[in-house]
């Protein structure tokens, strides 16, 4: 599981009645935010009624009507093997302009690997994927699977390990668990289940503005500001789906589109690289400075999406 400040679920009300929260009101102070877009070339299961191509053109397609620029797109290419023509996911990435980067080979957490140097070695096979499409354009950025990054002596060597080849960590500071519907959604559509789409969407909508005012909120305790954030999601058929209304809840909140470098070039997040843990930026800094977060309204819970459409 990932260890995040986003809202997995919202209030029973709010999605039984199938009205989301009402969008947050246009920030006085516009923030920056890179959009980052894990797991190409197939994230989660996928619909009879669409391929992982169409999925991607889709996707492209709402990140430039936003003017989203370099969203970098993390890969595993074991996935290119397991879903023949998935491949053709990274080359529509590339030709829009959109820099990929190393997710590792399979997704493989480096705290489940059988050994250390197994883990190595899945991210060494990830980068021929990667490299051969950004010929001439820098690459070398890697998400760690699961934001997990090793634990004490662990976490220095794959630190070492991925500086030796010349990367920078692909950070994250916002999500909105766009991953916990992927496999209720896809379940749901099999099953003509319409009603429970909706409730999903108007639960998951409202779980975005509340994802939104929470992390400006956690950034303004920790730092005295809205730190660039970086925006984790992933490219599957439930994130398509929902996309359009997420980027219309960014852009209402007053987010400002720039690429991955730009918003790590902030202090914030050298200063958090060295941190233990995993997580995101804001968690580890909050934790390594004993920053209480508990005067900050809780993210809300509501409707299991696991047990949807079972």
């Amino acid at each position: 599981m990932i260890t995040l400040l986003w809202p997995v679920v919202i209030g029973l009300a709010c999605s039984a009645s199938g009205a989301a929260a009402p969008p947050p009101t246009r920030s006085e102070a516009p923030f920056l935010i890179a959009i980052t877009v894990d797991d190409l070339p197939a994230h989660g299961p996928l619909p009879a009624t669409i391929s992982r191509a169409a999925i991607a053109q889709a996707y492209v397609a709402v990140l430039k009507a936003h003017r989203v620029p370099g969203a970098f797109g993390f890969v595993n290419a074991a996935r290119i093997d397991r879903e023949p023509g998935s491949e053709a996911v990274l080359d529509i990435w590339r030709k829009a302009g959109y820099p990929l980067g190393n997710h590792s080979f399979s997704h493989l957490n480096i705290g489940r690997a059988a050994s250390f140097d197994a883990w190595k070695t899945d991210v060494e096979k990830g980068e021929p994927a990667v490299a051969r499409r950004m010929r001439g354009r820098d690459w070398h950025f890697f998400r760690f699977p699961n934001l997990a990054r090793g634990a004490g002596e662990q976490q220095a060597a794959a630190a070492k390990f991925l500086e030796g080849r010349g990367y920078r960590l692909a950070d994250v500071s916002v999500a909105f668990g766009d991953w916990v519907y992927s496999d209720a959604y896809v379940r749901c559509l099999e099953k003509g289940d319409q009603a429970s789409i909706v409730t999903m969407k108007a639960q998951y909508l409202a779980g975005v503005d509340d994802g939104i005012a929470h992390m400006k909120a956690v950034s303004q305790r920790i730092y005295g500001r809205v730190i660039p954030q970086v925006l984790l999601t992933h490219l599957g058929a439930w994130s398509v789906a929902t996309m359009r209304e997420v980027m219309a809840k960014l852009d209402a909140a007053g987010a400002k589109y720039v690429t991955l470098p730009q918003a790590q070039s902030d202090p914030a997040y050298a200063a958090a690289a060295a941190l233990p843990g995993g997580g995101s930026i804001m968690e580890r800094t909050a934790k390594a400075r004993n920053i209480d977060l508990s005067s900050i309204a809780p993210l809300r819970v509501g409707v299991d999406v696991k047990q949807l459409c079972r």
